[in-house]
This record gives C-alpha cells, structure tokens and sequence, in this order.
C-alpha cells in the first residue's frame, strides 16, 4: 500500500496481484474507487483490497474523507475518526417510527456539495495519470456509498460500475431526475436486514429507485447489522469478475 494526494484528497492505493495483471486480449484492469463511513478512519476499508478477491491487477484507491470528525462535535473523539460531512446518525430510524421518512430522503445535506467537489478532483487527477474512467468503479461503505451515488448521478463522465454497501436514499427529489442517464451500468447494492443505522427499507428504496430507473445488478441481502460480512466481500469480488 502507498499513501498518495489525488487532488483533494489524500488517498490509499493498494493493486491487487500486479505480477499476474496481464490480459491475453490488451485490456486494461479496473481501478475501484471505495469510500469509507462516517466517523471511520481514512484507512478503514482498505483490508478489502485483499479480502474480496478481485481480478489480479485491479487497483483499489480508498480516499481519506476530508474532515476530521472533531470538526463537527464538542465529544471526545478517538482512532482517526473522519467524516464526508456531518449526519444525524439516529435520523433513519426515527423518521421511520414517526412516518416522516420522505421528509429525510428529500434533505441534501449540508456538506454534500463540497464531498463531490473534492472526488471529482480525484477522478481528474486520475485522468491526468491515464486512467480512464470508464474503467473506474466507484463505490463504498454508508456515508461513503451515499456520496458515490451523488457522484455517480450528478457527474457526466463514464464509470463502470456502481458500489452501495449499507447505503441510503439521500437528495431524492435531485436524484430521481439524474438516475435514468445511469441505465445500463452495472450495480452493487449489499444491506443487512438488522441494519441499526441505516433501515433495511430505506435501501430497498434506493435499490428500487435505481433498478427501476435502469442500472443492472441484484440487491444482495444479508442477516446482520451494519457492516461488510464475509458474504459480502465474495460476492463483491465475483460481481468484479464479471464487470473487468
């Protein structure tokens, strides 16, 4: 692993099996982009890069978000915790109890705008490097998956494919309109149906919305909280597999 600045962010690369990345027919290997939670250190999900199996070549980049967590709150804050930008961690739940759930979906939250700006400066720096983004997958993990669609949805430049791991429906009355230029990419969605943060129907939700709208991929659930299980990472290195 190495420790790179891409634009904005500082970021974390890891390539998966370069000795053996080569293809019989030239083409290029993926480079999968993924985004940690709320309050998780910047190197949070960069275990997956050796955990899901992906196709020998592949680069993993997992960007650091841009706010340290104490930023937002007068708590004591430990471990490196860092955040895209500050949320209501019991919001979900209690819209859902009080039916005020289309009251939550529709916010954009405060901070959204910026997290954007500095991932699209990633993707331009990637550019600037030789990767393409078409052969870019972008995805990640709660706040991290959220701000991916809010990338995915809002920016034009081709990507390969879609991650929402323990995700929700953010923005939607913005995101409705800008789903269906998305038809066709493939997508993965993972949820736990005893998710404690984000409600398992929340993410059914998201799923609909974009299925409907014509992404292409299975809502792949599993029996458990808020989290990666082991599932989850094979299934992700299959899906992988088959998008490279």
């Amino acid at each position: 692993m190495d420790v790179v600045s891409m634009g904005a962010l500082r970021v974390r690369r890891v390539v998966v099996h370069p000795e053996h990345a080569g293809k019989s027919d030239g083409s290029r290997a993926l480079t999968v982009v993924l985004l940690h939670g709320f309050g998780a250190p910047g190197d949070d999900l960069v275990g997956l890069a050796g955990a899901v199996g992906a196709p020998p070549g592949t680069t993993f980049l997992f960007p650091e978000a841009p706010h340290d967590l104490a930023e937002f709150t007068s708590l004591p804050v430990y471990g490196g915790a860092r955040a895209w930008w500050m949320v209501d961690v019991g919001r979900y739940e209690r819209a859902l109890s009080s039916g005020r759930l289309g009251d939550v979906i529709d916010e954009v939250p405060d901070g959204l705008d910026e997290a954007r700006a500095a991932l699209a400066s990633m993707f331009d720096a990637l550019a600037k490097q030789g990767t393409p983004s078409e052969l870019v997958v972008v995805g990640g993990f709660s706040q991290g998956s959220m701000l991916s669609v809010d990338f995915a949805l809002r920016d034009a430049r081709p990507l390969r494919g879609l991650v929402v791991m323990s995700g929700a429906l953010i923005a939607a009355s913005e995101w409705r309109p800008r789903m269906k230029a998305r038809a066709g990419m493939p997508l993965f969605q993972s949820h736990g149906t005893h998710d404690p943060i984000l409600p398992y129907e929340v993410a059914k939700l998201l799923n609909r919305e974009l299925v409907s709208a014509g992404l292409v991929g299975d809502f792949l659930s599993f029996a458990g909280g808020h989290g990666i299980p082991p599932e989850t990472m094979r299934d992700l290195g299959t899906w992988l597999g088959s998008i490279a």
